[in-house]
């Protein structure tokens, strides 16, 4: 019966989070700043992208070097 009980909680608590997500997008969707929310995200992603370009640039230059060259 525990189980039965715990499982019940869990689809609960899923459909008041779905609710909350629901009302957060709802809201989102008419505020009167959302294309400034979605320009700070785009620039956001826009630096993430950037950086994670670099990186694996950084890493990937060795990577080759280290396949062409291996060490024995």
């Amino acid at each position: 019966m525990e189980n039965k009980e715990h499982n019940n909680s869990k689809i609960i608590l899923a459909a008041l989070a779905g609710v909350a997500i629901g009302v957060a997008i709802g809201y989102f969707l008419n505020s009167d700043k959302k294309d400034e929310i979605l320009n700070d995200l785009k620039e956001g992603a826009s630096k993430l992208k950037d950086n994670l370009s670099e990186k694996f640039n950084d890493l990937k230059t060795p990577a080759e070097d280290h396949l062409k060259n291996p060490t024995t």
